[in-house]
């Protein structure tokens, strides 16, 4: 963590702190660096002993100092005619500046120095060791050096114990290449800052690709057990499809599967959510390790939650943002005979009303009144040969619990995935999806999941239903009837999920920061601009209205 604060302050609070970490190709490359000295092996002489002795090496020793607080674990310590030398291994090579060493690295290094002399060993220098290039770079233990250490050592202590987190780095060549750039956020919180410089747009670093994709299980009675790195999913003893462990996201169960108990650890493990459904895709609920450790969040969620003032400007936004996409998925996919000039200018005053409105209460009437106006010109979405005359997908109005045409029926499994994908991306982020700011707190309802992923519906969930009708990907076969309900077969929630996956992988232009990101990858940027906004580091929550 001193070696996080020397190189970025606001990387070793999000990482001592809030309890943040992400791999990259970095992380993974400097782990398998270290796999020999993470081994341990060799004795490190008492302080006292080193005197006479032939040069000795300890691998992987954790020393600390109650002087300074500090604990640390060394990666090699060669030991010599009284005299103590730490060894740091460290990826790739040698840098050809600043004598061949970062000042982040010299100060860690530094830092195991100070912990040995505390020890009551002697102990003058260390040693980097670039293992790509197979290089030693000595490293003096000076005055100068000690004195940057113990700064960084305060520094550090001082920025945690005024919880309050440093302010991102501006136009920083650290960043790209930072693991945590995804979950920071640098250039989106200064493009979004009232104090940013408007000149400089975000750099489209924070969006990287992931193969990692969840595994949908739906066989009654289907068993999903651990074997090596895959997940293995069988019926009746019978294997039926197997995953890669490192390639899954989440798994996602729907009905009566059975999970065994080493798999729910290893998922657990791996920080791999669980999500139950029912057969018929009502969600549930989640499993998942311990959690998030980000208490800040958690506690700013909850504050904002009981501020009136708060609540309320946040779910203005929000319902201006769901009607202004539910209005542009209707001007992108109208296909009725009249024209939709008079519904998108309603429309459009509604959105105005609701960033008007003076109260939780009017603002939910507005929203009603949206959503009635929304959902009478969705038929017109709907190619005229599917809802005309009778036909299976002719669509009135909207209604649920339980659903009593297909089209509802999508709408409603639909809007079951999405709100599972908003609950584990909350509670990956740190947040408690049961809190939310506008809708009110239920028992087993996840509110701020439900808040978030109102502007989304009509992106996301409306956009797929509309999609695998129009295109013949769920047919009437697809649904089955039973006292005046209606629901999907196994088979149809298959196309269903097929492309509501498909439609989280597609990659819209971000209207505010000008990258493409994938409505996936913008689901977990959003939950992280809203815990920016709880934290007071941007002024508003910028909803995401596309164009």
């Amino acid at each position: 963590m001193v070696n996080e604060y020397a190189y970025c302050p606001r990387l070793a609070y999000l990482e001592w702190v809030q309890g943040e970490w992400a791999e990259s190709a970095d992380t993974v490359e400097g782990s398998h660096a270290h796999r020999r000295v993470d081994r341990g092996g060799g004795t490190l002489p008492d302080a006292g002993d080193t005197g006479d002795s032939d040069k000795l090496h300890a691998r992987s020793v954790t020393l600390s100092s109650e002087r300074l607080g500090l604990i640390a674990r060394m990666d090699l310590i060669e030991a010599e005619d009284g005299r103590v030398v730490p060894v740091d291994y460290k990826r790739g090579k040698r840098p050809h500046v600043n004598g061949g060493a970062y000042e982040p690295e010299r100060v860690q290094l530094c830092v195991q120095g100070l912990i040995l002399r505390d020890q009551g060993y002697r102990c003058e220098e260390g040693v980097l060791y670039f293992v790509a290039g197979r290089e030693r770079v000595r490293v003096p233990f000076d005055d100068e050096l000690v004195a940057a250490t113990e700064d960084a050592v305060s520094g550090l202590r001082r920025v945690a114990s005024e919880g309050v987190i440093p302010p991102p780095l501006e136009d920083s060549p650290k960043c790209p290449r930072c693991s945590l750039v995804s979950i920071c956020l640098p250039d989106e919180i200064n493009h979004l800052s009232l104090l940013s410089r408007p000149e400089l747009a975000p750099r489209p670093i924070s969006v990287p690709g992931t193969d990692a994709l969840p595994l949908y299980v739906q066989a009654r009675g289907a068993k999903v057990a651990k074997s090596g790195e895959n997940l293995v999913v069988s019926v009746k003893d019978e294997k039926v499809t197997s995953a890669r462990l490192p390639e899954t996201s989440q798994v996602v169960l729907m009905g009566s599967v059975y999970v065994t108990t080493p798999c729910l650890q290893e998922l657990m493990w791996r920080g791999i959510p669980v999500t139950w459904h029912s057969h018929g895709g009502w969600f549930y609920g989640h499993t998942q390790g311990n959690g998030h450790k980000n208490v800040e969040l958690r506690t700013a969620q909850y504050r904002a939650s009981f501020d009136e003032d708060t609540c309320l400007r946040f779910a203005k936004d929000l319902v201006r943002a769901k009607i202004m996409n539910s209005r542009t998925l209707l001007r992108r996919n109208w296909k009725g005979p009249d024209s939709s000039h008079d519904t998108m200018i309603e429309l459009r005053d509604d959105s105005r009303r609701a960033a008007r409105a003076r109260s939780l209460s009017v603002l939910l009437g507005v929203e009603g009144t949206g959503a009635a106006r929304y959902f009478r010109a969705f038929p017109s979405m709907i190619s005229e040969g599917l809802r005309a005359g009778g036909a299976a997908f002719d669509f009135e109005k909207r209604n649920r619990r339980p659903p009593t045409d297909p089209v509802n029926a999508l709408l409603s499994f639909a809007y079951s995935l999405l709100v599972r994908a908003w609950t584990v991306t909350l509670a990956a982020v740190g947040f408690d999806p049961f809190r939310g700011l506008y809708h009110q707190p239920r028992y087993g309802r996840p509110a701020l999941a439900l808040d978030l992923m109102e502007p989304f519906r009509p992106l996301i969930a409306d956009s797929v239903v509309v999609q695998v009708i129009n295109n013949g990907e769920v047919q009437p076969a697809d649904f089955r009837t039973a006292a005046g309900s209606v629901a999907l077969t196994a088979g149809g929630r298959r196309s269903l999920i097929a492309a509501f996956e498909r439609r989280l992988g597609h990659e819209v232009v971000h209207p505010l920061f000008g990258y493409r990101v994938s409505y996936r990858r913008l689901m977990e940027m959003q939950a992280r601009l809203l815990g920016r906004f709880l934290l007071g580091e941007i002024p508003a929550y910028p909803n995401f209205m596309t164009r």
